[in-house]
């Protein structure tokens, strides 16, 4: 095979924000030419399947990029050093207003690693009490409890866009009936 890594040669720095920093790299390709690769650095995060009594909890939130109000399963952004389980548990209860007693890292992916360096961590959340919503400052979400019957419905129509929620919820599906 090949040798298929692109080297560093030098970086531009775009932007630096809150949430991502965008960089301009200049790469040696695998053939010796030379290219550009804009990368939108990302922090990664964690993402919750929660999963309580045959139901699941959603939010629903208006997201300005995709210019609509999408469901979704909570979620947030790692912040500095923090653990990807601690993360999971402090969105959950922040989003939805549960906490889980179980939660259990399934899997970990790279959103669009075309142009961003975001990883999530995905946790099933079983085990849920209910606690407190503790959103933060410009944050609006609705908390849905939908049953497994009617997100596969969903699943199999379109209704959910969001690329994390649509993994997190195949998941479940293909495994639910070994978590009740």
């Amino acid at each position: 095979m090949n040798n298929l890594t692109e080297k560093t040669l030098g970086v531009e720095d775009i932007y630096q924000g809150q949430v991502v920093n965008l960089k301009v790299k200049e790469v040696e390709l695998p053939d010796g030419q030379i290219s550009t690769r804009e990368v939108v650095e990302h922090n990664g995060g964690a993402v919750v399947i929660p999963y309580h009594q045959g139901q699941v909890i959603l939010i629903k939130q208006f997201r300005k990029a995709a210019e609509e109000v999408l469901y979704e399963l909570p979620a947030g952004m790692l912040e500095e050093d923090e653990e990807p389980s601690n993360c999971a548990q402090r969105e959950l209860e922040e989003e939805t207003g549960y906490r889980a007693t179980s939660l259990e890292k399934v899997s970990q992916f790279y959103t669009s690693p075309g142009f961003t360096s975001e990883e999530l961590h995905l946790y099933l959340a079983t085990d849920l009490t209910e606690y407190e919503q503790q959103m933060d400052e410009h944050e609006f979400v609705e908390v849905e409890e939908i049953s497994i019957e009617k997100i596969e419905k969903k699943l199999a129509s379109g209704q959910f866009k969001d690329a994390k929620t649509i993994i997190g919820l195949q998941y479940l599906l293909q495994n639910y009936k070994k978590i009740k």
